[in-house]
């Protein structure tokens, strides 16, 4: 079998390579960068517990007494939550509506498609209609789940 020379010439580079490209790379410097991101998000979590307390007065210590020590772990996981939600905002490139005309068209589209029935009749033929239906569901769970905690009481209100 003839060998193409190209192959055979490139041959010690191409495994120099690729020994270098399945190697593990410095962890030390991960593991430095994921330190800091923890003593910045810890540090974030005792400013805003500090500036709630201030905010909220003896109510807030009151609260803050109540969690005892699950205080620290609450704080840390509502501050690594709110750097996720903010990572994920920026990379989705979210942002909120900036005028007026933009939810009204938003809500204009929505009401004229709803009371359209040809709209309807084509959702049910290619299948839009059960993403709609799960839609409608989900936003009835959260109001059920709203009214839950509203009456403080799974079923019924506590009349006692």
């Amino acid at each position: 079998m003839m060998r193409h020379p190209f192959t055979t010439a490139f041959r010690p580079f191409l495994r120099q390579s690729a020994g270098r490209r399945f190697a593990s790379t410095n962890t030390e410097g991960a593991q430095k960068k994921a330190q800091d991101a923890l003593g910045s998000v810890q540090k974030n979590a005792e400013r805003a517990w500090e500036t709630a307390k201030k905010a909220l007065g003896p109510l807030g210590e009151k609260a803050g007494n109540m969690l005892g020590s699950y205080r620290q772990p609450l704080m840390y996981n509502l501050s690594v939550t709110r750097e996720l939600l903010k990572q994920v905002y920026i990379a989705e490139r979210l942002q909120p509506p900036t005028s007026l005309s933009t939810i009204q068209s938003a809500y204009s589209t929505i009401w004229a498609r709803a009371s359209n029935p040809e709209y309807w009749r084509e959702a049910a033929k290619n299948g839009e209609l059960a993403r709609v239906g799960v839609y409608a569901i989900e936003a009835y769970g959260i109001f059920k789940i709203g009214e839950i905690f509203g009456r403080r009481s799974l079923i019924g209100y506590n009349l006692h």
